[in-house]
């Protein structure tokens, strides 16, 4: 097949539930943006360039407590670092013999909780040289429909119950989190997860402007031990 057709194979893919779910938390995120003071220029140029949700999140709540910006840099930073993993983990499988870097490094900015899920899943079944092409129509589509999205909330953002916006922004980590979990293919993974969600609390008391990175930082070191000593002990 073409790769136009590919190309609106990854569109298509786009308009799934994990992209509905996507969908339905920057309606929340567009509500919280209007909320915190941001203009809807801005809400939408933040979608487009940041793209990760928590990371806009972070970036809002740093404009909320005014922060410098060097500040500000920094703990959106910290926040996209967790994407690092998914970007390793997806180029490899995007890569074929004649992609060329400037194109990878394109399709890296659309690496975010939903594109990654959805291009993991589908990649098998997808040829190699037209997996980048797939990625461009599924990364491209859904950066450009939330920005729409986000736009047109923002104009009716003062009829949406505060409530009701915070639960929509809680669905895409819910997503991620069963995602993940069903995805796993080793039992380390689902410690991990369990060790993240038992320490997050603990360090958000302790350590409340880095409990995220400190909670993932701990439980993953944790789980990757028991993980070794079990399989030392196996070959034992």
């Amino acid at each position: 097949m073409s790769r136009s057709i590919w190309f609106l194979r990854g569109v298509r893919a786009a308009f799934s539930l994990p992209g509905l779910i996507l969908v339905s938390s920057f309606v929340g995120f567009a509500a919280l943006a209007k909320d915190a003071g941001v203009t809807m220029v801005q809400a939408a140029f933040m979608t487009g360039t940041v793209w990760a949700l928590p990371s806009m999140v972070v970036l809002v709540g740093a404009i909320v407590s005014g922060v410098a910006l060097p500040a500000a840099l920094f703990a959106v930073t910290l926040s996209a670092i967790r994407l690092m993993p998914m970007v390793m983990a997806l180029v490899p499988e995007m890569r074929a013999e004649k992609t060329r870097q400037w194109v990878l490094y394109l399709l890296a900015h659309f690496v975010a909780v939903t594109s990654w899920v959805l291009a993991m899943e589908r990649f098998k079944h997808i040829p190699r040289d037209m997996r980048t092409t797939f990625y461009a129509g599924l990364g491209g589509t859904l950066v450009a429909s939330n920005i729409i999205v986000v736009t047109a909330v923002y104009a009716v953002a003062d009829a949406l119950p505060s409530t009701i916006s915070a639960a929509l922004l809680m669905l895409t980590p819910m997503y991620f989190l069963t995602s993940l979990w069903g995805s796993a293919r080793e039992r380390v993974g689902h410690v991990a997860m369990v060790l993240g969600l038992v320490l997050g609390p603990f360090f958000h008391v302790l350590l409340p402007q880095f409990d995220l990175l400190a909670a993932g930082v701990v439980g993953g070191a944790a789980a990757y031990g028991w993980h070794l000593w079990r399989r030392k002990a196996g070959a034992v």
